[in-house]
């Protein structure tokens, strides 16, 4: 049986796919931030854009279950990276031979969707508002949303005091980011868990403890679908240390992603259940290098 499928009182498999954005423009010119009118908020490069939809035909290709939703940071990089991985796992007759989302590739958002016979039964006793009806008899559901939780650190860690906004105003407005994504896939309904942004100077380890919550809870807030999270390198690597004992993350490459997995327990009497969550990435696997923290300790220096 495939685990994806469900049924009432019955158990699933839920996966999370947490990847980092692609090629950002200021790495590759440093120039950039000096005429940025938004200088904390830098794209993507050309061949971070390819890199995307390359990640994103992979994952359609090599998954082997389907994506349900994809949830974004609001940094530009990570939605510009979502539209084009979105691209990739809707597209229709994929020629090999198209790069970008901008090659007039044809998609089709159903693809995405979750059909009649994967949500009825979870309809029946969980009565998720954000299941809503579907015009052929069905039920589906929207996928792409943006979430405010998933964005970058927002402190030194990764952005340049002198580049972060003085007013402490960054600009991310829902509808202008929701309009960037492929016709027919944003779920206008979906909510965010932070209604705002971080505050500045936000610590390393508030924003690693923020990736681990919002992680684990939209997973909880949708635990009938499997989820891609579209976020920043520290978000990845958490996705791999929060949830694996003792283990330190090195690398994370762009266009990286981890793969979390957990069981899922729908009971009759409408309760939810959920497993731990079990790390399915190998070390160097999709792009992500870590370790046992053991082994970091036998390698630092001795003072």
């Amino acid at each position: 049986m495939d685990p994806t499928t469900n049924s009432p009182a019955s158990s699933r498999v839920q996966n999370v796919i947490v990847m980092r954005h692609g090629d950002r423009i200021d790495n590759a010119e440093p120039l950039w931030t000096t005429t940025a009118k938004r200088p904390w908020d830098p794209p993507l490069i050309d061949s971070g854009k390819v890199r995307a939809f390359s990640t994103g035909r992979k994952l359609r290709n090599n998954l082997g279950f389907p994506i349900n939703r994809v949830i974004v940071s609001p940094f530009t990089r990570c939605i510009q990276t979502a539209s084009e991985v979105v691209s990739a796992l809707c597209a229709v007759n994929d020629d090999t031979l198209v790069e970008t989302s901008g090659d007039n590739i044809s998609i089709d958002p159903s693809k995405l969707k979750v059909s009649k016979i994967d949500i009825v039964p979870f309809l029946l006793f969980l009565h998720r508002p954000w299941i809503r009806s579907y015009p052929f008899g069905g039920y589906v559901v929207a996928e792409v949303s943006v979430e405010f939780g998933l964005c970058e650190i927002i402190s030194r860690e990764a952005i340049r005091p002198d580049f972060a906004p003085k007013d402490g105003i960054w600009g991310f407005k829902i509808p202008e980011l929701e309009a960037k994504f492929p016709a027919g896939t944003v779920d206008t309904t979906a909510g965010l868990l932070y209604p705002e942004m971080p505050k500045w100077e936000e610590s390393l380890l508030d924003a690693r403890a923020r990736y681990a919550c919002v992680i684990h809870e939209l997973a909880d807030k949708f635990p009938s679908e499997n989820l891609l999270l579209v976020t920043h390198g520290e978000g990845v690597g958490v996705a791999i240390s929060a949830f694996s004992k003792d283990t330190v993350v090195y690398e994370v490459e762009y266009c990286a992603y981890a793969h979390l997995q957990r069981q899922i327990s729908f009971n009759s009497d409408r309760a939810v259940s959920a497993g731990n969550f079990d790390i399915a990435t190998k070390h160097a696997q999709s792009g992500i290098r870590f370790c046992p923290a053991s082994a970091v300790a036998l390698n630092a220096p001795s003072v």
